[in-house]
């Protein structure tokens, strides 16, 4: 399917395709970025949580991939694997390794929180593949911040090394923190259009003002802004190099494979 065939004027397209490669890399990388954890996890439970979640985050990546494929009459299996590592479109936000346990918490929780925002922004949106698509994300990924606030304050409360740990970790993330929120090229044509509820900019005051209340009941820092926050989901690191190498392995071995 092209994007004439969608019936959207094509900057409206143009826009949308950027806005689902942003979402569905975002899915796509701390998907595999949690697997990492399988097996290896502080308690058999959260191993089991861990691979759930994680296998959530890529179902939800690969149903991303086909609304952008459908988009751009790309095959979604390329999309997802057949890319260089400077042209994904995560946030750098995710871009961090996997780390200790208080880093994944602390990234997942930064992230679950500002992807619940991102959600709630597109649900009802006026172009219905994506707003039914979110409609079942949601339901999802309710859980994913339950999970991870529960963890977040544990580690906030749990005495002097995993709070320390927890600091630290909030401390190297911090600045990458809001990339989540981004600037899109486009982004006033998606909200012209009634596909994003409001600016990527008023998503952020919305999620400071969602978490604002935790952090200042534990005692936590609140993420700054972000440096150069037009670069947010540019300039990836060695962490994502050697994730894109694991995940791509597969693919390179086997070109025909389907996910």
């Amino acid at each position: 399917m092209s994007a004439v065939s969608t019936g959207l004027p094509p900057a409206t397209a143009t826009a949308l395709e950027t806005l689902l490669r942003a979402m569905a890399d975002d899915e796509f990388v701390i998907g595999f970025s949690d697997s990492e954890w399988t097996g290896i996890a502080p308690q058999l439970e959260e191993d089991v949580a861990m691979s759930s979640l994680a296998q959530d985050e890529l179902g939800h990546a690969a149903a991303l991939y086909g609304l952008l494929g459908g988009l751009t009459g790309s095959d979604p299996d390329a999309l997802a694997y057949d890319r260089e590592p400077a042209d994904y479109r995560h946030c750098r936000l995710l871009d961090h390794g996997r780390g200790d346990w208080a880093m994944t918490i602390a990234r997942r929780y930064l992230y679950d929180t500002a992807d619940a925002i991102r959600l709630e922004a597109l649900a009802g949106g006026s172009w219905a593949p994506l707003a039914e698509l979110v409609g079942k994300l949601v339901r999802e990924e309710r859980y994913h911040v339950m999970h991870a606030s529960t963890w977040f304050d544990r580690l906030a409360r749990g005495g002097r090394e995993p709070r320390a740990r927890l600091l630290s970790a909030l401390d190297e993330l911090g600045p990458d923190a809001a990339t989540v929120f981004t600037p899109l090229p486009g982004e006033p044509v998606l909200v012209e259009a009634g596909i994003f509820a409001a600016p990527l900019s008023e998503l952020e005051r919305r999620w400071r003002a969602a978490i604002g209340p935790t952090f200042g009941a534990l005692d936590l820092p609140m993420p700054p802004v972000a440096n150069e926050p037009e670069r947010g989901r540019l300039d990836h690191g060695e962490a994502f190099a050697w994730l894109w190498g694991e995940f791509t392995t597969v693919r390179h071995a086997d070109p025909g494979a389907v996910w």
